[in-house]
C-alpha cells in the first residue's frame, strides 16, 4: 500500500452525531452482555484540496423520531440510539463547527451500518460518496440477514447517489487513503490522514470501537461473516500502520477517546 501523498490535510474537525446505548459485547466479543456502555456516534471533517470531505454520517433521523418506523427499524430493547437536539445532528455539528454543509464537496462510509450511513440523505444527487464496492454490493444484495446486521437499505439505495467504489486501499483525496478492514462488515474501511503541517491519524472506525479492542487486540463483538477472531487482524494492521507513521490510532466509539478528541482539535460547542 502506498500512503505517501503529495499534499496533506489542512485541518480535522471530529464531530458527534449522537449516542447509542448498547450491550458492551456488541464492541468487545467476549464482554458480559449485561455490561452496558453509551457510546458515541462519531464522525470526522477533513479539509482537503478543494473543500472539505466528510467521513461518516452518523444516524437517519426519521427512523428514530417517526415512533412507527422507531418500532420497525430499532425495536429492540438492548439497542438505543440516542439524538443529541432537535434538528439534524449533521447540520447541527456543522453549525458549531461554523462550516456549511455546501462547503462539503465528497463523502466517504466506513460502512454502511445504520449509524454510520444514515445521514447520506443530505448529499444524494450532491456530492460524491466514496464506499468499497463489496460493501454496497453486501448492502444491495437483498439477502434478509443484511437488515438483521443493521444494514438499513432505506438510507442509502438512492439512485442519486454518485457512489465511488473501491476494491481495496485507495487515495481518496490528497492526503487521505481508505484501508480496507474487513470484517465488521464486508466492505469495512478505515482511513489514514496525513497533516499538511506533518504527523497524522489513523481513524479505525468500526474495525476497533474501543480503546481495548487496540491495546489489548480484544476482538470485536459485531462481525459479518467471519469469526471474531479474525477481526483482530485489521486491527493490527491499522497499529502497524500508525506505529510506522508516527501517527495516533483512533477507535471508533470510545467514550472516553472520542469526546477527548473533540477537545483536543477544538471544536466550538464541543
Amino acid at each position: 500500500m502506498n500512503l505517501m501523498t503529495r499534499h496533506g490535510v489542512r485541518r480535522i474537525v471530529p464531530l458527534l452525531l449522537g449516542w447509542e446505548e448498547l450491550p458492551k459485547s456488541v464492541s468487545v466479543h467476549g464482554a458480559p452482555y449485561e455490561e452496558r456502555l453509551r457510546e458515541p456516534v462519531p464522525a470526522v471533517l477533513l479539509e482537503c484540496d478543494g473543500g472539505w470531505l466528510l467521513l461518516d454520517t452518523g444516524f437517519n433521523t426519521a427512523l428514530i423520531r417517526d415512533p412507527a418506523l422507531r418500532r420497525r427499524f430499532y425495536g429492540s430493547p438492548n439497542y438505543r440510539p440516542i439524538l443529541p437536539g432537535p434538528g439534524e445532528p449533521l447540520e447541527e455539528a456543522l453549525d458549531a463547527a461554523g462550516i456549511a454543509m455546501d462547503a462539503i464537496h465528497a463523502v466517504a462510509v466506513s460502512h454502511l451500518h445504520a449509524d454510520h450511513a444514515g445521514g447520506l440523505k443530505h448529499f444524494a444527487g450532491r456530492v460524491p460518496v466514496h464506499v468499497q464496492r463489496e460493501e454496497l454490493s453486501y448492502g444491495l444484495s437483498g439477502q434478509p440477514e443484511v437488515e438483521r446486521h443493521s444494514i438499513f437499505r432505506v438510507d442509502f439505495d438512492d439512485p442519486r447517489i454518485d457512489w465511488r467504489q473501491a476494491e481495496g486501499d485507495v487515495e481518496i483525496a490528497p492526503g487521505v487513503t481508505a484501508v480496507l478492514t474487513a470484517g465488521h462488515t464486508p466492505g469495512h474501511q478505515s482511513f489514514v490522514v496525513d497533516l499538511a503541517d506533518g504527523g497524522g491519524f489513523v481513524f479505525a472506525f468500526d474495525a476497533a470501537d474501543l480503546t481495548e479492542n487496540i491495546e489489548h487486540e480484544r476482538p470485536i463483538g459485531a462481525s459479518i461473516g467471519v469469526d471474531p477472531e479474525s477481526t483482530v487482524e485489521p486491527i493490527r494492521r491499522l497499529k502497524r500502520i500508525a506505529a510506522e507513521r508516527g501517527y495516533e490510532l483512533i477507535p471508533g466509539h470510545d467514550p472516553v477517546a472520542w469526546p477527548e478528541l473533540i477537545r483536543r482539535r477544538g471544536v466550538p460547542g464541543a
